[in-house]
């Protein structure tokens, strides 16, 4: 009821400022996409800032397929409790969440060929959910409709295919009404193919239309998430984390890795891209890629889950998904992404490698991967033969650090060593305890 009086009175206000000729202020946003947390944010951001501007009037121009329930929910309630009218032109989709957005609208109008309806909740598959999700989207749908003053029985109907209503719905089928259909229920105002034509058909001659702009912050958000910088984030963050495994202690090449990780994570968790357990993922795989490399010597299945976890999250905070439904993705985009993720995490990793052998001159962890590498007995190499056992029981120190593993000097040879207990810092002194698999195996003496 509160809510009927509020429009009355804005319509009353609004009508007094064309009747006076008056300059009718009107602030403009658009939807263009899947309903989700970016949606509203938007319509948050629009309906702070019309009632900052002193707007009489706010469109929304809206085209989408549908997208979180959650999202759509919140939005209707902040349409619905806005004390400025909001009009709504449909271009040309309202599908779903689209068609619960625009009945909370105070006054529904659509271009040429446009569609409203088909409300059915539906689970990650694209199947409709039982009954108990339908009934509590039906009884929305109804409410919306009444409190806007619309036929609840069609709104229910665009939901329940169940809902029968003589000349308007089929048995069986959920309801969508094109732009015409629309008008002859009530479901739409007018026909029109911009907002000056929708201006024009409530009698509202002098206007100034303010578009939504963003502050620099959401330019900032909105250049982060574009792929090709997304690209160069992921290129950094493998090469950070490439160079901090060559090197002890924390240094530069994490400090950088951490930075790129939150410029990546960071925007698209606002934009309600990415999600708290994709984030989790990553960093459960980075986890597993360092027990990989420091804990358990080769590379296995920690290490291959840990690429695998790292990989996924990259793509998944890229797309939108409600816990891997992907009903409203273009079949595009999944693809693309993954080829994005893929292209960045192999490249930076090969500019690693060239940047640590061409540049800095640095022996990789990784080296094994390589066929061409020359252990000549000039730099202090020595043959992994059965002289091992000579050392064995022998002192010296460690050249660097063993994490587990690493490299000693014994009398002046180098040779492949680990750790028989915990990590072992350089320059501590080491006795040998034996010898396996082409390593000596010591500990701090």
């Amino acid at each position: 009821m509160k809510k009927i009086i509020v429009f009355i009175v804005n319509l009353f206000l609004l009508s007094q400022l064309i009747a006076q000729d008056s300059t009718v202020q009107v602030y403009h946003f658009f939807i263009d996409d899947n309903i989700a947390k970016p949606s509203l944010r938007k319509t948050e951001k629009a309906i702070e800032r019309a009632q900052e501007l002193g707007a009489d009037l706010i469109i929304l121009r809206l085209n989408t397929f549908g997208g979180e329930l959650e999202s759509a929910e919140k939005i209707r309630t902040m349409l619905l409790e806005c004390p400025i009218p909001i009009y709504v032109l449909i271009d040309p989709n309202a599908a779903s969440a689209g068609a619960l957005i625009s009945i909370a609208c105070d006054s529904i109008y659509m271009v040429p060929g446009a569609t409203i309806g088909a409300a059915s909740v539906v689970d990650q598959a694209g199947d409709v959910l039982p009954d108990k999700y339908q009934s509590y989207m039906r009884g929305m749908m109804r409410s919306t409709a009444e409190q806007q003053g619309r036929n609840p029985l069609i709104a229910e109907a665009m939901v329940d295919p169940d809902t029968h209503i003589p000349d308007i719905t089929e048995l069986g089928k959920v309801l969508t009404f094109t732009t015409k259909e629309a008008i002859q229920h009530g479901y739409c105002e007018g026909e029109v193919n911009n907002e000056e034509e929708l201006l024009a058909h409530v009698g509202i001659a002098n206007y100034e239309i303010t578009e939504q702009t963003f502050k620099w912050t959401d330019k900032v958000i909105a250049f982060l998430i574009n792929p090709a910088i997304s690209g160069i984030l992921i290129m950094l963050i493998i090469g950070g984390i490439y160079f901090e495994l060559q090197t002890p202690g924390i240094g530069f090449p994490l400090i950088v890795a951490v930075i790129a990780a939150l410029l990546y994570f960071m925007p698209h968790y606002i934009e309600g891209l990415a999600a708290h357990w994709e984030i989790l993922l990553f960093l459960v795989g980075v986890g597993l890629l360092i027990v990989e490399i420091f804990v358990t010597p080769g590379f296995g299945v920690a290490g291959i889950s840990g690429i695998v976890l790292i990989v996924t999250s990259l793509v998944l905070a890229m797309v939108f998904n409600i816990g891997f439904d992907f009903t409203f993705v273009p079949p595009k985009v999944i693809p693309r992404t993954i080829l994005i993720v893929l292209t960045s995490v192999i490249g930076g990793f090969l500019v690693s490698l060239w940047v640590a052998k061409k540049l800095l001159g640095m022996s990789t962890r990784f080296g094994s991967l390589a066929l061409k590498t020359n252990l000549s007995s000039e730099d202090g190499y020595v043959s992994a033969d059965m002289s091992m056992a000579q050392q064995i029981g022998k002192n010296g120190t460690a050249i660097t650090m063993l994490r587990p593993a690493g490299k000693v000097e014994i009398e002046g040879e180098i040779y492949d060593a680990v750790s028989a207990l915990g990590f072992i810092d350089q320059g501590t002194p080491i006795a040998v305890m034996g010898f396996e698999n082409a390593q000596l195996v010591v500990e701090k003496m």
